[in-house]
């Protein structure tokens, strides 16, 4: 299959992702390097995005990602903001180990409750509380901002909205 350059539209007229697509393209300009270049992008753009996010969120008691991630899961749950660590953990598709450090740690800090399941002798309940809540609201607000200033900063609303439904699309085809 012959090399297809990515298209260059507005914005950065070369990045690092083009300098990666055409050393390829040098060496094996029989490889198709657009794939990689969006692929490159995404995954570029999330560790960029998370990086911003997590520190947003660090204002708000020190919180990292993951913890963030599973206060988040419990109150976008809604009340009572209850889970099992089963139902948090594939939520979050994370493993039960990481998810009991991340519940341990949260409960010291006094941010969640576990309590006997009472359908299920040998279950727990994870349970948000009252500071948590209000912590994760404030939280989450302040990374929207700062995803809003990223977004805001290189796209319209319109390319926002078309973007927002081809990552949806290539998502949905990704398992």
């Amino acid at each position: 299959m012959e090399n297809t350059t990515p298209a260059r539209g507005p914005g950065p007229e070369h990045d690092a992702v083009d300098a990666i697509t055409d050393q390829w393209a040098a060496v094996r300009p029989d490889l198709e390097t657009l794939p990689m270049a969006v692929y490159g992008r995404i995954h570029r753009l999330s560790a960029a995005i998370r990086e911003e996010v997590g520190k947003a969120y660090k204002q708000y008691g020190g919180m990292s990602l993951g913890e963030f991630d599973v206060l988040a899961t419990l109150r976008r749950s809604g009340a009572p903001y209850t889970l099992s660590p089963r139902e948090l953990t594939s939520t979050l598709m994370i493993t039960t180990g990481g998810m009991t450090g991340r519940l341990d740690k949260l409960e010291r800090a006094g941010l969640i409750t576990r309590s006997p399941d009472p359908n299920d002798r040998r279950g727990l309940r994870v349970t948000l509380t009252e500071e948590a809540r209000n912590l994760v609201d404030q939280a989450v607000a302040a990374g929207l901002v700062r995803q809003r200033e990223a977004v805001d900063s290189a796209l319209t609303p319109e390319e926002a909205q078309q973007l927002a439904g081809l990552l949806r699309k290539l998502l949905a085809t990704t398992g």
